[in-house]
Parts: C-alpha cells; sequence; structure tokens
C-alpha cells in the first residue's frame, strides 16, 4: 500500500534532542505535502507547544494537527477545534484529591490556550516543563479551576521522578480503570479521558479523510507513541526509542539527531533510492 498520511510525534521524533526542527525533516515534510501526502503532527503537547514550529514547516493549511496525546485535534488553517475528548469537573476534582496524598507532586491540567497547575506555587520542574512549550504555568486552587468556562482535555501529575514513582505505584491499576493513563516522561503521569490516545484520534480522522491503517505511517519514541504504532500500518520507532518501543514498530529508522524522520519518509513514504 502507499503512503497517504504520515503521523509525526514531535519530542525525541520530529524534534532532535535540542528541541530544535531539522532542516532535513523540513525538507522531507515539504516533499510529502507536494506529493500529496497529508502530514499530522500527533503531540502530547498542548497546542501552544506547536504552532511556532510551523512557522518553520512548509506544510499544507489543509493538514490537521492532534495534540495533548490525542484529547483535542485541530485543522492547521485556523485552529479550529473539530475533535476532543476532555475531562469533567469531578474527574479534576477526584484527580486533585488524590495527589494531595503524595508529596512533591502537583496537578496540572490543560485548555487551549493555559498551562495550570492547581497549587500556590508551581514545581520547578513544571515551570521547566511549561517552558519546553512557550508558555508559563498558571496558579489556580481547584475551586478557581472549575469556575472557569473552558474545556479541560488532559491532566498530568507532575514531579520529580523520586516523588512521581510512588504516586504511581500507588494509584496507577486503579487511575487506569478510570482514565487513559501513560507515564510519557520521567516527571510525567498523564491522565486522559477514557478511551483518548493518539490512536483514537488518528484513527478516527483516518476515517474521516478515507484512508485506511495500511495507508497511514506513524513515527514516535516513547510509551505514549505506542498504541499509534500499532495502528498505523507503516509503524516507525526512532533509533532513539527504547527497545520496547522498538520491538512494536515494524521498522526503525535513524536517531532524532540524525534526522531519523526525513530518513523514514524518504525511505517508506517517498520511496527514494531504497
Amino acid at each position: 500500500m502507499t503512503v497517504k498520511l504520515i503521523a509525526i510525534d514531535m519530542d525525541g521524533t520530529l524534534l532532535d534532542s535540542q528541541k530544535q526542527l531539522p532542516q532535513e525533516n523540513i525538507r522531507a515534510l515539504k516533499e510529502a505535502t507536494e506529493a500529496g501526502i497529508k502530514v499530522v503532527i500527533c503531540t502530547g503537547r498542548p497546542l501552544v507547544g506547536v504552532k511556532p514550529f510551523f512557522e518553520q514547516l512548509d506544510v499544507s493549511p489543509d493538514d490537521y494537527v492532534i495534540v495533548n496525546n490525542g484529547c483535542s485535534t485541530h485543522k492547521r488553517q485556523d485552529w479550529e477545534l473539530v475533535d476532543d475528548f476532555h475531562l469533567t469537573p469531578e474527574e479534576l476534582t477526584y484527580l486533585y484529591h488524590l495527589q494531595e496524598d503524595i508529596p512533591g507532586v502537583q496537578l496540572t491540567a490543560f485548555d487551549t490556550d493555559h498551562y495550570y497547575v492547581v497549587a500556590q506555587e508551581p514545581l520547578p520542574i513544571i515551570t521547566w516543563d511549561a517552558g519546553l512549550v512557550f508558555t508559563e504555568p498558571v496558579c489556580v486552587s481547584l475551586e478557581e479551576l472549575l469556575s472557569k468556562d473552558v474545556t479541560y482535555f488532559e491532566a498530568m501529575i507532575v514531579g520529580e521522578a523520586a516523588d512521581l514513582d510512588p504516586f504511581q505505584e500507588t494509584y496507577e491499576a486503579v487511575l487506569s480503570e478510570r482514565f487513559s493513563t501513560v507515564r510519557s516522561q520521567h516527571y510525567i503521569f498523564e491522565t486522559m479521558p477514557k478511551g483518548a490516545t493518539k490512536a483514537t484520534a488518528l484513527a478516527k480522522l483516518a476515517d474521516k479523510l478515507g484512508y485506511a491503517p495500511e495507508e497511514v505511517m506513524a513515527l514516535g519514541d516513547a510509551n505514549n507513541d505506542l498504541e499509534m504504532l500499532s495502528y498505523a500500518g507503516y509503524s516507525v520507532a526512532m533509533g532513539n526509542s527504547p527497545d520496547h518501543v522498538k520491538a512494536l514498530a515494524k521498522y526503525v529508522t535513524g536517531t532524532n539527531d540524525e534526522a531519523g524522520v526525513a530518513q523514514a519518509i524518504d525511505r517508506w513514504a517517498l520511496k527514494k533510492g531504497y
């Protein structure tokens, strides 16, 4: 089958280890777009952490962006929200009281434009993480969080690994019954609405556009990419992926510091010289 849609994770995949876009990746995505292939950024980042990169990417304005680990899908042209999963006030309240029992972690939540932390002062790791997505954490009380007339797509429990490990060990099993969960980074335990994953959002979008899974290429490197890689006919793990991610994927490309995305697109989508 021919690749007609390419879904690409960002951190550890499209971006190099310095959180920059390699020129080769920019070139390959442009050539894929010119060849009529749909390009979908599919990331755990919130929308605010994705928009600046499109100033460098020469892709079609008719393409889509899947953010918040599949919780929201936007049209690239005007950033219109076209599909979403979201958390209820009851779910956010439950998460807040659960993390209260574990010192050293804090609850964060995301709407379209803000990185909220339910605390009087954010942990240093939260301030650092917010900076990676071009924003600053907004401190709110639980009451303030719930009083806002906005949609919260996902929440994260954030803390240093030594503090987050006990939280995961204690609550992962019960949380996984009520939410979609993933330890996406050593300092992040993500809780999404039940059923929300990158794969769920990608499958719904592909179906809307008329593409079969066999016509989709997915590229990723981490735990929150596993379902997406399992869904796609062309599943590509980055060379910097852990072994269990590589074992799941059909193909393995170069690392994110070697423009592995460009290598994969050239080889399996554009079929250039292979």
